[in-house]
């Protein structure tokens, strides 16, 4: 056996070529602009993601917008009518001297008008012969009486409406008291 003469890199081998460096680095040269192409493609749908949330936001900015401004136009279509029933029972009562139909229009109004509000789930806070609530009530005045227990509201100064579960408007109250508090507090 006699030893095999070195091969330098620069000589051929067998089956080899001498272009194989080239036809690596253009190899190379296409998957790099493939890469750039992939990267520009991705920095552009990301742009237009961007673009697209961005006007989404807008649009629903706007929409939340329009939903406040006009969240009470059908309250406000319901009142239409009961304002148009009090302005013909003024004109009637302008015209005519019986004050019977004068009260009963007015009663009817009114009538219309709860109804409305009920709609609208706006109803009115019970509050006569009720324990006394400070979340639903405020009291204006006490009473001492003997006819209900301390701490409920024997008269209803102005009624309190809530809707839905908050209160728009506490009724105000007068509250009892038992007499004995009342007669000890002034000795």
């Amino acid at each position: 056996m006699s030893p095999e003469p070195e091969q330098t890199p620069t000589e051929p081998q067998a089956g080899g070529s001498v272009e194989q460096p080239e036809a690596a680095d253009a190899e190379q040269a296409n998957l790099l602009e493939q890469l750039r192409t992939d990267l520009e493609e991705a920095k552009d749908r990301v742009l237009r993601s961007q673009a697209e949330l961005e006007n989404y936001r807008k649009r629903a900015s706007r929409e939340i917008e329009d939903n406040r401004r006009f969240a009470n136009l059908p309250l406000l279509r319901d009142l239409l009518p009961v304002m148009d029933n009090m302005e013909r029972a003024i004109g009637a009562a302008e015209k005519s001297q019986d004050a019977s139909a004068l009260l009963e229009g007015i009663k009817l109004v009114a009538r219309q008008f709860a109804d409305v509000l009920a709609r609208n789930h706006c109803v009115p806070i019970p509050a006569l012969n009720q324990p006394f609530d400070p979340h639903l009530h405020q009291a204006i005045s006490q009473q001492a009486t003997d006819e209900f227990p301390p701490g409920t509201v024997v008269l209803v100064s102005q009624p309190g409406y809530q809707l839905y579960d908050r209160v728009v408007r506490p009724s105000q109250v007068i509250v009892s008291t038992s007499p004995s508090t009342d007669r000890e507090s002034e000795d």
